[in-house]
């Protein structure tokens, strides 16, 4: 290994093998100068899994921080506590954690879709959104379709209490239904967005019902491993504009690179780079 800096990395999370993290921020490191030390955690087979119990490990065996995705985020937020940095201190998730000197949270899922969504909608506001979803990515992506100004969102979530709570984290504009009545919302919707993990890999299911979809000026879609789900193929097919979870991730791996090493990255110059490695 040369004398270059060493970001140790890795990434927490559930059926991870298809992610492409590891190897957009191998780009980034090399890019840069730095070399990268990335271990992946993937705990979809692992029932007793502990974050803080493997968080305390990390931070022991010296790693810069570790990225976290489905079903952690929450509980990242809450190891960040007060270290969660003023951009993001709002939100109630956290998909990355650096550890030294002390832990710091940060949320490049927020960011990245606020630099997806002005990629692809330049300065449209959201309107009113029907949200399916409300766990740790819907913790990023609520709140910053506040931000760009959403006049009323719909969120709803099979698990008890879960919309209620980010209804009440996230403002006025943000209301808890239940699931009985996402059809509704839907219909009622300018945009849609899937914040659930149907659609991922070989799933073929979609979190809103295609027979529904059209009308709605866009959506959004956080799953991006296929980047053409069943759910965005609908809405493409319905006339609304979509904006991938690839969108997302090209710019939240450029807030992660930046958390971890300090360097903000060139975008005009990085973006073509980590579009090569869409997965389709």
């Amino acid at each position: 290994m040369s004398d270059a800096k060493v970001l140790t990395l890795g990434l927490i999370g559930d059926h991870i093998g298809r992610s492409r993290f590891s190897a957009a921020m191998d780009l980034l490191c090399r890019e840069h100068g730095l070399t990268l030390d990335f271990t992946p955690i993937d705990t979809g087979d692992l029932p007793d899994f502990d974050f803080d119990t493997k968080v305390d490990q990390l931070i022991a065996e010296g790693w810069t921080g570790v990225t976290i995705t489905h079903p952690h985020k929450n509980s990242a937020r809450d190891r960040a506590a007060d270290g969660m940095i003023d951009k993001v201190a709002h939100l109630p998730a956290s998909n990355l954690l650096t550890f030294h000197p002390a832990i710091k949270g940060f949320n490049t899922d927020y960011t990245g879709f606020v630099g997806a969504w002005q990629a692809v909608m330049g300065g449209a506001k959201p309107g009113r959104v029907a949200v399916a979803g409300a766990g740790g990515v819907a913790g990023a992506i609520v709140p910053a379709l506040v931000a760009l100004g959403a006049e009323d969102i719909a969120v709803w979530d099979p698990a008890p209490g879960l919309a209620a709570r980010l209804a009440t984290l996230a403002g006025d504009a943000v209301r808890a239904i239940e699931m009985d009545n996402a059809a509704d919302a839907i219909l009622a919707a300018d945009g849609l967005v899937n914040a659930t993990a149907l659609g991922m890999g070989d799933d073929r299911r979609s979190a809103f019902p295609t027979e529904i979809i059209g009308g709605q000026t866009w959506a959004f879609d956080a799953v991006y491993t296929p980047t053409h789900t069943v759910f965005l193929n609908a809405a493409e097919a319905g006339g609304l504009t979509t904006i991938s979870g690839f969108d997302l991730f090209r710019h939240m791996i450029l807030g992660s690179f930046e958390a971890y090493s300090g360097v903000s990255p060139n975008k005009a110059k990085m973006l073509p780079l980590i579009d090569a490695l869409r997965p389709d």
